[in-house]
């Protein structure tokens, strides 16, 4: 990653439809320039799925919440893929530390948090959980300050 490829990336972030002819322009960069670090980028892993960009209050779950959860250690697996059937569970993060996974979770409401909380303890292997609800967000998910960085201009 260089600078050249983060300024593809902040303009990407301002304008995530834009073609590799509009990246070009606003960038400075030739056409070809563009398409092969774009291409570069996808391959690498860097650009990740859109998904992350669709709210799930729109689709009907407005409660975000993080469930920490203590587990048997030689289960994770079978755990994690226990987890993966979960609807609701939106991300898994293994932690090193007191709690062994964080759980973001999505839900319709209180009695529906409460349910999906239930199914994870339920989880042979799962010991205990301990559920955070949010109730507001402060900063929202962000990377233009370390693309600004890597470019040089901290002032974005």
């Amino acid at each position: 990653m260089d600078a050249l490829d983060a300024k593809i990336l902040r303009a990407l972030a301002d304008d995530p439809r834009a073609t590799v002819m509009a990246l070009a322009d606003r960038t400075g960069l030739s056409r070809n320039t563009v398409q092969a670090r774009w291409s570069k980028l996808e391959s690498q892993g860097v650009l990740r799925s859109f998904e992350r960009r669709i709210d799930p209050a729109a689709l009907g779950f407005p409660l975000t919440a993080f469930i920490l959860t203590r587990v048997i250690q030689r289960k994770l697996a079978p755990i994690a893929a226990a987890l993966g059937k979960v609807p609701e569970v939106v991300e898994v993060h293994g932690l090193g530390g007191v709690t062994d996974m964080l759980i973001h979770v999505v839900a319709r409401d209180a009695d529906d948090l409460y349910r999906i909380a239930g199914s994870i303890l339920d989880i042979d292997g799962v010991e205990q959980t301990t559920t955070a609800l949010v109730m507001r967000k402060f900063v929202e998910h962000r990377l233009a300050p370390l693309i600004a960085e890597l470019i040089g201009d901290p002032e974005r």
